[in-house]
């Protein structure tokens, strides 16, 4: 019998072949959650040199290794002093279901770190779960008012979001439900697009009269974080310190999202191990490092990864994606309401349908009770509390007493690309990659 041979093009692959003819067919870019699917240089592409004889390392029964860490001590006369070194990054309410938020919320309490609000304002329910709270003001201003931002314990004004710098949020309508339209002072059922930029800017000058508005507004009690989608990192992280930001929030393009354009998700941004690099080089050129503080996110997932942000120059990380993973995202469990979406657990990214089958990613009532607000929470708080030994377990391997003493000198490459964006050695060699 005769043999076929089956060539297959590396430029127009079965997949590259599919997403033409649904463009071909539908005549519109594709929209989808999560994140970045292709492969990129991440925090695995770093180890730590841990302590034998020229360190020693710490005994984990009997030596401490602290973990507090404070966020906005520039100009915030009541900085944000939290337990751990890692946060919950801002999702929304509408994004995400009513029970997701509250469980996020009693979860960072447990653990004495902090949560953050997302886009369309502050819901009273994650407030009263969320011992501290992170108020959100994003382009769009939907539900930011007064009365919320004088109930926060800190405020981030987006800029950018590392899933989709440069582009505005999306909600499509079959999660505007009549609550999350109250909120937000819209139509239910109708697709939400969020700004790209805030309406009242025209320049980066502008950043300063925001944050000098939200300090008045808040008699300059709380913390005023600005995020920063990863893309001209350098220069903008010293925009926004000039602004007169006490803590640059760096999100790199592992970032997920509910809802964007998977062009975006794919091709836009830098990954978070070169961004961290240049956004400490930024804040040291500026002479604010350790005045100004850097929280990461993109991508985080473990403690190492934590543990290798803090080491490369940062004072805490911000979880999204995995924060959600961690309270059942993509278990598989109702695995007909994952085939009906045409995926299957662990390769489900179709959070903006609203059909989310774990109760995460929807505000369909049916839905949302597939997700126990009580046993969510505890999840999350199992899967922080585990990253928290994770990081302590590497610092003290390293010979660390807290684990903001972990360093530069901790750690080295193992791939030219990441050697060469974060200016670490080789492992086993006293080579940079770019560097003589």
């Amino acid at each position: 019998m005769e043999r076929r041979v089956l060539n297959t093009s590396s430029t127009y692959s079965p997949e590259v072949i599919q997403a033409i003819q649904d463009r071909a067919a539908l005549g519109r870019y594709q929209i989808r959650g999560f994140g970045a699917l292709r492969n990129i240089p991440k925090l695995d592409d770093l180890v730590f040199l841990t302590a034998s004889l020229t360190r020693l390392p710490l005994e984990g029964y009997r030596e401490k290794c602290e973990t507090k860490t404070v966020l906005g001590t520039r100009h915030a006369k009541r900085p944000l002093e939290l337990e751990i070194p890692i946060t919950i990054a801002g999702m929304s309410f509408g994004a995400l279901s009513h029970n997701a938020k509250v469980a996020l919320g009693q979860a960072a309490t447990w653990m004495g770190t902090s949560t953050t609000t997302g886009d369309g304002g502050m819901l009273p329910a994650e407030r009263q779960a969320s011992a501290k709270l992170v108020y959100q003001c994003l382009p769009s201003r939907y539900g930011f008012t007064p009365q919320d931002l004088q109930q926060a314990d800190a405020v981030e004004i987006v800029v950018g979001q590392g899933a989709k710098p440069g582009g505005g949020g999306l909600l499509l309508g079959q999660k505007v439900s009549s609550v999350v339209a109250g909120m937000r002072t819209l139509p239910e059922g109708v697709d939400q697009r969020s700004p790209c930029r805030h309406p009242d800017w025209t320049g980066p000058d502008d950043l300063r009269i925001k944050i000098e508005e939200l300090r008045e507004a808040t008699d300059w009690e709380i913390p005023i974080y600005v995020k920063l989608g990863a893309t001209r990192v350098k220069d903008d992280v010293k925009l926004a310190v000039k602004a007169g930001a006490d803590v640059i929030v760096l999100d790199g393009m592992e970032g997920g999202t509910a809802a964007t354009q998977s062009i975006f998700q794919e091709n836009v941004g830098i990954p978070t191990l070169p961004a961290v690099v240049q956004a400490v080089e930024a804040l040291k050129e500026s002479a604010v490092y350790g005045d100004v503080q850097l929280v990461i996110s993109g991508g985080i997932r473990s403690g190492p990864d934590v543990a290798k942000a803090i080491a490369l120059g940062a004072d805490a990380v911000s979880i999204g994606t995995a924060s959600l993973i961690a309270m059942g995202c993509n278990k598989p469990i109702y695995i007909e309401d994952y085939q009906k979406l045409g995926t299957e657990p662990y390769h489900c990214h179709h959070c903006h349908t609203g059909l989310c089958p774990v109760g995460i990613a929807t505000q369909d009532q049916g839905l949302m009770t597939r997700l126990p607000v009580e046993e969510a929470a505890t999840q999350v708080a199992n899967y922080l509390q585990a990253m928290v030994m994770e990081v302590q377990s590497l610092a003290r391997a390293c010979g660390k007493s807290n684990v903001h003493n972990l360093e530069r000198e901790d750690l080295v490459a193992l791939t030219l690309e990441a050697s060469a964006m974060t200016k670490l050695p080789l492992a086993g060699t006293d080579f940079v990659m770019g560097q003589p």
